[in-house]
């Protein structure tokens, strides 16, 4: 269903934000600092973010015992052979003072018997460099200090199309309450984060439905690595358990709490040289072929040793009480979920994609910091830095630039039911893939495809995980080899041939299609 976009209402920025997480808030504050009047658009409320639920912490070199050096070896090690190590070194050299500037707004962050700081050790890193707040509360402190700043935010707004002409952008429809609106602005900045919701169970919240994917490639904008999505391997679990899952943090791994199956052995001895806080991919990989062997849906964390745990991991111990579970008593259940895209929209470390104007930070970029694997607490870091560089760099870039006369396009958002995307996503592309179930769900996706719903937010959201899953699904069965958290049960082995990036855009009728050579490899 086609539909000719009737304009109810207006408004002008000199930057549009589109998402109120750490990354869009960063971005709107950073351009609002140098004279730019920023509007920020949000589906939700103010908390509706994944910020919100981070618990871990951010990481950021510590100041004795450590070094950007060992950071930077730590992430390139964690991303698989394909991570942009300038990118990496950038980001990372600019965390301490990224980490300052949070704390000059407010933020609180925890300390130990010293008065310093103190520090977590979580998979993947080599030293204690993990900064938290509230024990496990990171995320939500974040949110509060950055949300402390006042900028104006338009809740219960969404994305449905940046809108481009002869310079570049010119502005953003949007969908609200009133109606489909223009907010006419030379610069849109996209920090949507997640695509979580393509899966059945996920510990995104609700909104996590890969709308800057969607909106990016609308605009000509080329996305890539999508095929490497991170499973959280700690995901608390319940029998028939859907939508937003708690995790239960791999801080509680970094303090001493063990994986274990059903039978008391080790789910990660003999796996990784770094145990149960080996990267995620690692840990992920072996809890699932372990329920595999055992035919069973999930694992234990045994955490019964841990002194304080109320009082370092006051979030899971609630979470878990909800469940009927005490920490220093039950064996948790916990199975893999989805938890955070390795890729995205392609940019720079600045946040600028290929098309003027248009901009990515947070999760819904690729910058090349994490290649095929994400080190953890690396993505508050990135949303902190790319998230000032972003904003910076569009308040600077794109000041000056006249308003353009832009013709609204029809909407035609071709899009499945979302319960069938995340039928088909969690059936065939969950933490192990094959080529067989890829081509199968690739089938059935479009199969299932409709263009006859009355659009609404909801299916603005739907068409967005719709093209994102078939991008998702054209780039792992194109990669014939398993790396980072892409798993390919039928080519296991990486393949040295294949350690590049591919990249996607739209073609004409809107499907996905590749913008990069083939990969060619020995598998």
């Amino acid at each position: 269903m086609t539909t000719s976009v009737t304009v109810a209402w207006e408004d002008h920025a000199d930057l549009v934000v589109v998402g109120g997480g750490v990354a869009g808030l960063t971005a709107a504050r950073a351009a609002s600092r140098r004279g730019g009047r920023v509007l920020t658009v949000s589906k939700g409320g103010p908390t509706d973010t994944a910020t919100q639920y981070a618990q871990g912490g951010i990481a950021v070199v510590a100041p004795v015992g450590d070094s950007v050096d060992a950071h930077v070896a730590d992430t390139l090690a964690a991303g698989g052979g394909l991570c942009d190590e300038d990118a990496v070194r950038s980001v990372v050299s600019a965390g301490p003072d990224a980490v300052a500037a949070l704390r000059d707004l407010g933020a609180v962050f925890d300390t130990a018997g010293d008065g310093d700081i103190a520090r977590t050790r979580e998979g993947g890193h080599s030293t204690r460099r993990i900064i938290h707040a509230g024990g496990d509360a990171t995320g939500a402190e974040v949110q509060r200090a950055l949300g402390a700043a006042g900028l104006p935010v338009l809740f219960g707004a969404t994305a449905a199309r940046v809108l481009t002409g002869s310079r570049g952008v010119t502005g953003l429809l949007v969908l609200d309450s009133r109606g489909f609106g223009v907010v006419h602005a030379p610069a849109v900045l996209l920090a949507t984060g997640g695509l979580g919701q393509l899966y059945a169970c996920s510990t995104n919240p609700p909104g996590a439905t890969a709308d800057g994917i969607a909106l990016a490639l609308a605009a000509g904008a080329g996305v890539a690595d999508l095929e490497f999505v991170q499973f959280h391997p700690t995901v608390l679990f319940t029998e028939g358990g859907t939508g937003r899952r708690p995790l239960v943090s791999e801080a509680v791994r970094g303090e001493g709490a063990r994986l274990l199956d059903s039978r008391g052995r080790s789910i990660t001895e003999g796996v990784h040289p770094l145990g149960d806080l080996a990267p995620r991919d690692v840990v992920s990989r072996a809890i699932a072929d372990r329920m595999r062997e055992l035919d069973e849906s999930h694992v234990y964390l045994d955490a019964r040793h841990l002194t304080g745990f109320a009082a370092r991991f006051p979030t899971i111990t609630a979470m878990c009480a909800e469940a009927g579970l005490d920490p220093g008593r039950d064996l948790l259940p916990v199975a893999p979920a989805a938890h955070y895209s390795c890729g995205g929209v392609v940019t720079d470390v600045h946040g600028r994609t290929r098309i003027p104007g248009l901009y990515a930070a947070g999760e819904v970029a690729r910058t090349g910091l994490h290649g095929a694997n994400r080190l953890a607490s690396n993505s508050l870091l990135e949303g902190l830095v790319l998230g000032e560089r972003a904003g910076t760099a569009a308040a600077l870039e794109r000041a000056g630039i006249p308003s353009e006369a832009t013709e609204i396009p029809d909407l035609d958002p071709v899009s499945c039911d979302r319960a069938r995307v995340q039928q088909v996503m969690t059936r065939h592309a969950l933490v192990v893939r094959n080529g067989d179930g890829l081509a199968t769900a690739t089938t059935d996706l479009d199969d299932a495809t409709s263009g006859d719903r009355p659009i609404d937010a909801v299916r603005l959201e739907d068409a967005a995980l719709t093209v994102t899953a078939r991008a998702l699904l054209l780039a792992a069965q194109r990669r014939t080899e398993s790396r980072g958290c892409h798993t390919r049960s039928d080519h296991r082995d990486t393949d040295p041939a294949q350690a590049r990036s591919a990249e996607l855009r739209l073609d004409a009728a809107g499907a996905p299609i590749f913008t990069t050579p083939e990969l060619t490899g020995a598998n």
